[in-house]
């Protein structure tokens, strides 16, 4: 047997299925993990691997998966914060998003994908404006895995939005070795029509594609949705047909039990949204509820604009300590949930098969923490440590589809420098703003 292109991670700790932790050492052939095996078992002769990783002090999970963000919104990082959303949205955000021109999102894109990487995101649900094309090429460059949708607003060109979301379905959809998938994004009940939703549904219903969409964020959007159409949100939506495809709903912050029976009899996907639905005062999401209801939660950021970060160890510590608070139970989502909604859960909220976990045959998509530091000292459960003492500071190596991304910090596939400088002259423009630092 030839093993020329084949990692192995040797003497590491390792997030098992089970949700326990153990040593092993990791195989890795091509873009899938080969072997999982005990630490130094067999006769292997380490001379004919391409990389050899010490995996002694770390700590090996899957990659984090994002499960709804926008990435180009990099660009408006505290450009408004303490503000209410749609007060965000319409004075604040929109008018510089209408303002954005092709590289802007390209480099908006880059330094997201920057930010992810070190802190361990490997997958990332991304939905925006015009010229998703560049967020394509952007995964296609990091190395990372994206599912991409269009954002199709129901103002102005309607017909066109729908177009470019096709066209980036034709054109991308499977691309980068399969690393990218292309879903289609109606924004909101409130910003789309009924018979816009209806369009939407036909057309990716024929081209076998996804649907991404934000779903009860807050309560003017219910109050909203009740006074035009006399039903909640997704008992709406439910009509249209949007819901037979395959469904990553973001938020779903305030939810009936009749909406949460849809939920479950669509099998639609969540992404909880903990950072973002805290500082835009939005409400907390009843994940308790929908899990027990072993309906998929997945965790995502949200946009850098209303977060103000992309990273998902932090909206794991969130999930975690958010829902014990608000129903006063500590047992609620212990630390192993709460890192499988953004590992095993991630990928089912996503849509993509054979990642999020550690096993043989799995897509060869994980990192390694570096478990040296303080905040892991003293290491009694890294399941633990990881959740409610790490920072993403700790994420060492970064491997993609069998590609490492970062290794020992160092990215391999992106020029962090070169992207912050242009990243400014974007930001510069869009805003106004003249940057003193």
């Amino acid at each position: 047997m030839s093993f020329e292109n084949e990692i192995i991670i040797r003497n590491v700790n390792y997030f098992k299925p089970d949700g326990k932790v153990a040593a092993a050492d990791i195989f890795i052939k091509d873009d899938k993990i080969s072997n999982i095996t005990q630490p130094n078992s067999g006769n292997v002769d380490a001379k004919k691997f391409s990389n050899i990783i010490d995996g002694h002090g770390k700590f090996a999970v899957p990659g984090f998966i994002n499960a709804h963000t926008h990435a180009s919104m990099t660009l408006l990082r505290s450009c408004s914060d303490d503000v209410a959303l749609m007060e965000w949205l319409q004075k604040d955000i929109w008018p510089v998003e209408a303002k954005m021109k092709s590289k802007d999102i390209r480099v908006g894109a880059e330094l997201a994908a920057v930010e992810m990487i070190k802190s361990g995101t490997t997958t990332f649900a991304d939905m925006y404006g015009p010229n998703m094309e560049e967020v394509a090429k952007v995964v296609e460059k990091s190395g990372m895995r994206g599912a991409l949708s269009r954002g199709l607003v129901g103002i102005l060109n309607p017909e066109e939005k729908l177009a470019t979301n096709v066209e980036l379905f034709k054109n991308f959809n499977g691309a980068a070795n399969g690393r990218i998938k292309v879903m289609f994004g109606p924004h909101a009940i409130y910003t789309c029509t009924l018979d816009y939703l209806r369009k939407i549904a036909d057309t990716a219903g024929k081209l076998g594609a996804e649907i991404h969409i934000h779903m009860n964020e807050t309560l003017d959007e219910i109050d909203g949705c009740m006074e035009k159409h006399g039903k909640r949100p997704f008992e709406v939506v439910a009509e249209t047909g949007l819901f037979e495809l395959g469904t990553l709903a973001a938020h779903c912050v305030h939810l009936s039990d009749n909406e949460i029976k849809i939920i479950k009899e669509k099998k639609i996907r969540v992404a909880h949204n903990p950072g973002s639905n805290m500082k835009l005062a939005s409400g907390i999401s009843p994940v308790p509820k929908l899990l027990s209801e072993k309906i998929v939660v997945g965790l995502g950021t949200d946009g850098a604009s209303s977060n103000n970060n992309l990273d998902m160890l932090e909206e794991i510590r969130l999930a975690a300590l958010l829902h014990k608070a608000a129903t006063l139970d500590p047992l609620v989502v212990p630390a192993t949930e709460a890192l499988k909604m953004a590992t095993e859960y991630g990928a089912q909220a996503v849509g993509i098969e054979n990642i999020g976990r550690l096993e043989k045959n799995y897509k060869a998509d994980l990192i390694l923490l570096d478990m040296s530091g303080v905040d892991w000292q003293p290491c009694y459960n890294p399941v633990s440590l990881l959740v409610y003492s790490a920072n993403s500071s700790s994420v060492d190596t970064v491997i993609v589809d069998g590609k490492i991304l970062m290794e020992k910090r160092e990215l391999k596939t992106l020029d962090e420098e070169k992207i912050i400088a242009e990243f400014k002259t974007c930001a510069n423009r869009l805003t106004g703003y003249s940057y003193r630092f």
